[in-house]
């Protein structure tokens, strides 16, 4: 009833405050102990796969020097940053280390690339990323998972979508969206509105949907806005499926590894296939159903907490050996 099957913001800022009360000294002390848990895994190969996708950088990378150390902060300096989810995140992790170790760090949706090695959720897919490092950040809004008990074959064929298209009054346009919403609002086989009164078009505002009303749908539209759609970690861990463009961001959820047609379906990004698309899949079950298993067996692989948590220390350590070895 609070949170519409999201994730409590209440419960994390309480767990978040509850954990600045622990002694910075315990948590570094026990950074050894995390870390040796690499060695005593069975799946220790594909952790420092994931270990080397979240960070690209080596003792090679370029990057101007004198750039990274005018913008990095000790973790022990570290301004709060808003919106404050991102900092008590990373903080959770930078806990670990040595107050004195210098980052950069930033907060928000980033889609463009970064100069100098900086911490953040979000990065263009590609491969001249290596100083945007990525961290779990604001996961209390992007990391959601469902289960969903309701089998695809019994959902509405019909595609849902329910976001934020963006109003150019306040200059925040997200523009494949509005070419979404142009082509194929009011189309029967399309439920799509914006949740926000957008000028102009006045007819396209619904309400909200609740996700496990979402879940009475065949198919989930996932469209990216500022950078990756916040729905696509929810909407892949169902027994829906995710409907997209080729995606051009990624964050901790990896997306620049998932396979189109396999993990989600892909469409044209201007939309104009997305009907035959949808039709193919309604007619043939089989296929889509064998991606959604595809898709909870991407999923299944960031649901052990214990490995989640060795990841990101991993991931911060070789940014901090990389970035602090001659500071």
């Amino acid at each position: 009833m609070l949170h519409s099957g999201k994730n409590s913001k209440m419960k994390f800022f309480a767990k978040a405050y509850m954990r600045q009360c622990i002694p910075s000294w315990l948590s570094r002390r026990l950074l050894r102990r995390e870390l040796l848990q690499l060695e005593k895994r069975n799946d220790r190969e594909d952790i420092l796969r994931r270990v080397d996708y979240y960070c690209k950088l080596t003792p090679e990378t370029p990057y101007n020097r004198e750039d990274f150390i005018r913008q990095a902060v000790s973790i022990k300096d570290q301004p709060v940053i808003q919106p404050k989810v991102y900092y008590f995140d990373a903080m959770d992790t930078a806990r670990y280390f040595d107050r004195h170790y210098r980052w950069v760090l930033k907060a928000g949706d980033v889609a463009d690339l970064q100069s100098v090695p900086t911490i953040l959720k979000s990065r263009p897919i590609g491969d001249n990323n290596h100083c945007s490092v990525v961290l779990n950040l604001n996961k209390v809004r992007h990391f959601l998972f469902v289960n969903d008990s309701k089998a695809w074959r019994d959902k509405r064929d019909v595609a849902i979508f329910r976001g934020d298209v963006g109003n150019p009054k306040d200059g925040n346009v997200k523009p494949n969206r509005v070419v979404f919403m142009n082509r194929w609002y009011g189309h029967p086989l399309i439920d799509a509105a914006s949740i926000d009164y957008i000028e102009g078009h006045p007819e396209w505002q619904k309400e909200k949907l609740t996700i496990g009303e979402h879940l009475d749908y065949k198919f989930v539209m996932s469209l990216e806005g500022n950078d990756v759609a916040s729905n696509l970690k929810w909407v892949m861990s169902s027994n829906s499926i995710a409907v997209t463009p080729r995606l051009t961001c990624e964050t901790w959820f990896m997306e620049g590894t998932l396979i189109p047609n396999y993990h989600y379906i892909e469409v044209k990004p201007d939309f104009s296939d997305l009907e035959e698309r949808l039709t193919y899949y309604i007619q043939h079950p089989e296929e889509a159903e064998a991606i959604i298993r595809h898709a909870h067996e991407y999923v299944a692989q960031f649901q052990d907490k214990k490995r989640e948590r060795l990841i990101s220390l991993l991931v911060l350590k070789r940014y901090f050996d990389i970035t602090n070895s001659s500071l």
